[in-house]
């Protein structure tokens, strides 16, 4: 095999109740879309002598490599709020972790076929969820904003049925500093599993915040990472859509880009998510339930401690810290869009700002990378902005031209399941370099191409 991948699985030194080893299904006729040779430098990955074949076949899972040891992680979580006691890899197959350049991170496929886990579907993905994650976390990153990576998206020549028909199936390999969530500490606390949760914290603490000294300081940074993390999200539009606990990553990355989206017009109440029918995840309620998710790890992390009592008004104390720290998060997210320092009259200034989009239907977007063309609109406002001396270089480049737009993601997801990836890689491209002028991803869509719902891949 052309491509050696030095794997040094720790995970797997946990009891086996944290995982099952599981097998990739088949790929008849693996083709590589697309494969991010930055990232693989970056983890460093020897692949000079790699060619798209032999890529393809191993990010289908057709040859694994000799030293991996595919296994799926359980866990479970809340769903739209209600529990399920047992979720779990569905739909993907850890290759391992490997300790490079960049630090330890995790090797993942995901669409790779069924697990334990899979409760009964089919553990495929088909070509337009990977597409739109792959576009997604590139966006990210570019956007320095904390994600999981895409290193390679890879059709497997089979179809995948789905409620549209038959689709071409897909599997994306994703890296991540882990994949550890909130959800995996709530399956050990629901089992009363407290051998299994000291574990778990013991190996988070050791492998993401080893300056922990004990679960309490475990929780005041996870929930410090989340506040950062969240606040970034809605300085740049970004739904994620499906903030489920099982969703929410205790390194602090945006994982499982399913029914997200960013929005054009700006409202705070907007949803994008079919499945979300009550707004639950709406733009403006995701600080909000940040903290209801966070409130979830504490309840399991309680286990853990040796005076019950003590520990809930332990957790309670920081977890009452949250509403404040994710405001002062929100604020330093905000601050530079303006090219102002963070203060209260910034942060007056930026919420403003906002309330005058919603009320004329503005594009999110495009309003702050042109925030001097607001005289125009909101005279009064760019009076106040510019009478507190903004710093135009920093809004200027602070401000993203380009987001991957959910309408361009839709034509690209079309021509891609009619085998056309033009549209794909011309998109990736732009979304790779979002503060350079590009006419063609900037313009918000006209009224026959807007998107209303987005959808989950399974």
């Amino acid at each position: 095999m052309p491509l050696t991948i030095p794997f040094d699985t720790t995970y797997l030194s946990l009891p086996d109740r944290f995982y099952s080893e599981v097998a990739a299904a088949p790929a008849s006729a693996p083709q590589l879309i697309a494969f991010n040779r930055d990232l693989a430098t970056e983890l460093g990955l020897d692949i000079a002598d790699m060619s798209d074949a032999d890529a393809a076949n191993i990010f289908s899972g057709n040859d694994v490599p000799s030293n991996a040891v595919p296994f799926a992680q359980v866990y479970a979580g809340h769903q739209f709020g209600g529990f399920s006691p047992r979720l779990g890899d569905g739909r993907a197959m850890h290759l391992g972790e490997i300790d490079g350049p960049a630090g330890r991170v995790d090797i993942q496929l995901k669409g790779s076929g069924p697990t334990p886990y899979s409760r009964n579907g089919d553990g495929r993905a088909w070509v337009g969820p990977v597409l739109r994650e792959y576009l997604m976390s590139c966006a990210m990153q570019a956007l320095d904003i904390p994600t999981t990576k895409a290193l390679a998206a890879v059709l497997t020549g089979d179809p995948v049925l789905r409620e549209q028909g038959r689709l071409p199936g897909a599997v994306l390999t994703r890296v991540a500093a882990s994949h550890i969530r909130v959800g995996t500490f709530q399956y050990f606390a629901a089992q009363r599993d407290v051998e299994a949760l000291h574990l778990l914290t013991d190996y988070t603490i050791q492998r993401h915040y080893p300056d922990a000294t004990d679960p309490l300081q475990l929780f005041e940074m996870v929930m410090q990472k989340q506040a950062t993390l969240v606040a970034k999200w809605m300085s740049v539009g970004f739904i994620h859509g499906v903030m489920n606990t099982d969703n929410v990553q205790i390194a602090g990355e945006t994982i499982d880009y399913g029914p997200c989206a960013f929005m054009d017009v700006y409202h705070p109440d907007t949803v994008f998510s079919s499945i979300d029918r009550q707004g639950r995840y709406a733009y403006s309620n995701q600080g909000p339930i940040t903290h209801w998710n966070l409130a979830q790890l504490a309840t399991s992390l309680v286990q853990i401690l040796p005076d019950t009592d003590k520990a809930i008004a332990d957790f309670t104390a920081i977890l009452d810290r949250f509403p404040a720290l994710f405001e002062d998060e929100w604020a330093k997210a905000f601050a530079p869009k303006l090219g102002l320092a963070p203060s209260d009259e910034t942060t007056l200034l930026a919420k403003d700002l906002l309330a005058l989009m919603a009320e004329k239907g503005a594009d999110f977007t495009n309003t702050f990378s042109t925030l001097d063309e607001t005289q125009t609109l909101y005279p009064d406002w760019h009076a106040r902005w510019r009478a507190a001396a903004p710093d135009d270089a920093l809004w200027q480049k602070t401000n993203p031209q380009i987001i991957p737009r959910t309408h361009k993601i839709e034509q690209a997801i079309q021509a891609a399941t009619h085998g056309d990836f033009d549209p794909f890689h011309e998109m990736l491209d732009a979304v790779k370099s979002p503060f350079t002028p590009n006419a063609a991803y900037a313009q918000p869509p006209k009224e026959a191409e807007k998107v209303h719902q987005t959808f989950c891949g399974t």
